[in-house]
Formats: C-alpha cells, structure tokens, sequence
C-alpha cells in the first residue's frame, strides 16, 4: 500500500502548529499527546522531533503531569497584552503579503512594517504600530522581498496550499 502524504509539508506543519497555540483546547490536548507519547516509552527528544516542540518544554509538561496530574496540563491565563487582531484576520493577514502590497491600494514594492501597519489599518480599522507589524511579519516568516510576493516560493500554488490547510475541503 503507498503511504499517504500531504502536500505543502512543511507549510500544512507550520499552519498546524499555529492552529495547536492559537486554540486553547488544542494546545490542551497536544499535551495530553506528548504524555501519551512519554508513557508509552519514547524519550523527551524523540517526542520533541515528533511533535515540534523542545526537549525542555517537554521535560516541564511531564513533570508538571507527574506532581498535579491532568490539571497541570490545563491552559492557565496568559499575560500580556490581547492581540489586537483576531485569528480569522491574522490569517487574513498571512494570506495578503503573498499578494503584492499594491493590489490592495499600498502604494509599496514591498511588504515591510510601514506598508503592512497601512493595510491592516484600512482592512480592519486596527492600528498597529511599524515595529509590532514587522514582528508580526516576522512571526509569519517572512523576508523581506522587492517586486513580489514576500515569502520565497510563494504564489498561486503557495496560496491554495495555506488555504487549504487552514480551510481543508471534504
């Protein structure tokens, strides 16, 4: 029997991890899987290869799990400051900066903190600052590219491949 793949790898793993933090249940139970992985024998690294996350960050889950149970695996209140956009419009966001900036109205060549801080301003109403939107294109791994899409190997193929992975057909 041929094995089952997945198209746009590393691009489906990297929309997976993002959806596994962004989702407070998932994160729950992504956990709940990497103990499971533990109990059924497998080293911290080779869960930490297996699952994306590191060997330290690992070793914390199981000891908290050793000494509070299920609920030290629970998500507690974050700090900080709440995001200003949504996850929807964070995808939204992702999706746009493989496009040119001026086929929405940026009069840029390229996606940078400026020219992304304008787009999200006219798209949502939200005002953020240059240097949050340049984390923010960092976050998205992005470089910074003249004259094109801002993420190396991005186009159409790229698009249908995130979109498919944020929003799978049946």
């Amino acid at each position: 029997m041929k094995p089952l793949t997945i198209a746009g790898r590393e691009k489906v793993v990297n929309a997976l991890h993002e959806e596994i933090r962004r989702n407070k249940n998932a994160r729950y139970d992504h956990k709940l899987h990497v103990i499971l992985l533990i109990a059924q024998g497998m080293t911290c690294p080779e869960v930490s290869e297996i699952m994306g996350d590191s060997v330290r960050t690992i070793e914390t889950w199981v000891r908290k799990f050793k000494t509070n149970g299920f609920s030290a695996l629970e998500e507690k209140q974050r700090p900080g400051r709440p995001s200003k956009l949504s996850g929807p419009q964070k995808v939204q966001v992702r999706l746009a900066v493989t496009k040119s900036p001026g086929e929405y109205g940026i009069e840029a060549d390229f996606w940078d903190g400026r020219s992304l801080s304008r787009f999200i301003q006219n798209e949502y109403g939200v005002v953020l600052e240059i240097r949050q939107c340049q984390r923010l294109l960092r976050e998205m791994e992005s470089t910074y590219r003249k004259n094109g899409p801002m993420n190396a190997g991005t186009g159409e193929k790229h698009q249908e491949g995130l979109e498919m992975a944020i929003h799978p057909k049946d």
